[in-house]
C-alpha cells in the first residue's frame, strides 16, 4: 500500500529525547545534594511522560510528594528543550523520502503543545510536518483514535490510507482503532521486559534500518 500520509509518535519514535530527560534529572538530584542515577530506567520511562519519569527518579515518594519536583523539572526542560534531543538516526533520511514522493508526514503525540512546538523548531521540522497533534489539543489521548483522526483532518488524508509509527503499546492500539497500519518502533523507549510483538502491530521494526527498508518498499 502506497500511504497518503505517515505518522509518527515523537519521544522515543521520530526524536531521542531521553538524553534530555536523563540531564534535568541530574540536574535536579545534583541541586537536591543527591547521588546521580543511572541512564537506562529513565530512558524506559520516557514514553509513558513526566509523571513516570519522575516516579523512575522517586520511586520511595508518593504522588503528592513527587508533583512539586515534576512541576519544577518541567519548566528546566522546557529551558532546556533540545540540548540534547535529537531526530533518531536514520530517520531524516526517511522523512527526505516521503518528501521527495510528495508523500505527508506528521506526528500526535501526548506531549503538551508547550513542549512539543518549541522542540520541532529547535530541531527543524516545525515546517515540514503536514501535521502535529498534542495531548492538549484533544479530549481524549492515545489510545483513543481522535488525535490520529484530528491528524489525519488536518492533512487531508484518509486514516485507512495512513501509517502510524510508534514505540509504545497504546501507539499500536490507536493506531489499530483509528484504521490505519501499525508499525512498532523497535527502537524506542521499550521497558525492561516489553516485548514490542506484544502490541500485535501490523509490521514489528526492531532497528530505523529495518523500518527504512520496509518503507521504501511501500513507496
Amino acid at each position: 500500500m502506497r500511504p497518503a500520509a505517515v505518522f509518527f509518535d515523537l519521544d522515543g519514535t521520530l526524536v531521542d529525547t531521553a538524553p534530555d530527560f536523563y540531564a534535568g534529572i541530574s540536574r535536579m538530584r545534583s541541586a537536591r545534594g543527591e547521588q546521580p542515577l543511572p541512564y537506562a530506567p529513565i530512558r524506559a520511562a520516557v514514553s509513558a511522560g513526566s509523571k513516570a519519569v519522575l516516579a523512575a527518579a522517586y520511586p520511595e515518594l508518593g504522588s503528592e510528594a513527587v508533583e512539586p519536583l515534576r512541576l519544577a523539572f518541567l519548566d528546566d526542560y522546557e529551558a532546556h528543550i533540545a540540548d540534547h534531543s535529537r531526530v533518531f538516526e536514520g530517520l531524516d533520511a526517511a522523512l527526505l523520502a516521503l518528501e521527495a514522493e510528495g508523500i505527508a508526514w506528521g506526528i500526535v503525540t501526548n506531549k503538551p503543545t508547550r513542549f512539543t512546538h518549541p522542540l520541532l523548531k529547535a530541531l527543524g521540522l516545525d515546517q515540514r510536518a503536514a501535521a502535529v497533534v498534542c495531548a492538549d489539543e484533544v479530549t481524549q489521548t492515545k489510545p483513543h483514535p481522535e488525535p490520529m483522526l484530528l491528524a489525519c483532518a488536518r492533512a487531508g488524508v484518509a486514516a485507512r490510507e495512513c501509517i502510524y509509527v510508534g514505540d509504545h503499546a497504546r501507539d499500536i492500539e490507536a493506531g489499530r482503532r483509528s484504521d490505519m497500519l501499525t508499525v512498532a518502533a523497535g527502537w524506542g523507549y521499550l521497558a525492561d521486559g516489553e516485548q514490542m510483538s506484544d502490541w500485535q502491530a501490523d509490521i514489528d521494526c526492531a532497528t530505523v534500518a529495518d523500518f527504512s527498508r520496509w518503507l521504501m518498499t511501500t513507496l
